[in-house]
């Protein structure tokens, strides 16, 4: 399963939920979709920190925010503000034992150039 991440005009969620309905009907495991109305908002969410932490936890699993910290080289403080905002997000998932991990394979963003008309 991926995250899909990406510019969107309103309403146009309802063609990503009918596109997961039918890759579900079809025994696909649906892909995670999460959409901004401008580049502005995107960005002020993803910030490049929070990609790497993205990137960084994708890379060694499972685990505590402590350690993530210590693997980010980074502050504990923000690194916990920074996985709070993305496991509000659907980012990022918290085992009951205060595990952090990316549930995705990947992550895409997509960032059209022009909207059609």
């Amino acid at each position: 399963m991926k995250a899909i991440i990406e510019l969107s005009r309103n309403g146009s969620i309802f063609g990503a939920v009918k596109q997961q309905i039918a890759n579900s009907q079809q025994g696909q495991s649906p892909d995670y979709h999460l959409s901004f109305e401008s580049a502005r908002a995107l960005f002020s969410e993803l910030t490049p920190a929070r990609l790497d932490l993205l990137d960084t936890l994708s890379r060694i699993g499972a685990s505590s925010m402590y350690a993530l910290a210590k693997t980010a080289e980074r502050n504990y403080s923000n690194v916990h503000t920074d996985v709070s905002r993305l496991w509000e997000l659907g980012l990022i998932e918290r085992s009951e034992d205060g595990m952090v991990s990316v549930p995705f394979e990947a992550i895409e963003i997509r960032f059209p150039l022009a909207h059609a008309a």
